[in-house]
């Protein structure tokens, strides 16, 4: 198997992983400190976690230029 690949697939898994550890964490620490609870918690929870975890990995595949889902595909 070519070492570009490995990297590659290296470097997306990577990045999820990266990309979701970061997106649990702040939006676990936003929800603690606005003090939700019930269904509101949940959501709230759901839309940071959500915004957080696109974003994080729009900033990766930028500065790393690791595509992601080919959204820069044609």
């Amino acid at each position: 198997m070519d070492t570009a690949v490995v990297k590659k697939w290296a470097a997306f898994f990577i990045g999820i992983l990266v990309a979701i550890l970061i997106a649990d964490r702040l939006s676990s620490i936003i929800i603690k400190v606005t003090g939700f609870s019930g269904v509101v918690q949940f959501l709230l929870s759901f839309i940071l976690y959500a915004l957080f975890f696109f974003a994080i990995l729009y900033v990766i595949q930028k500065v790393f230029r690791v595509d992601f889902f080919g959204f820069n595909r044609e």
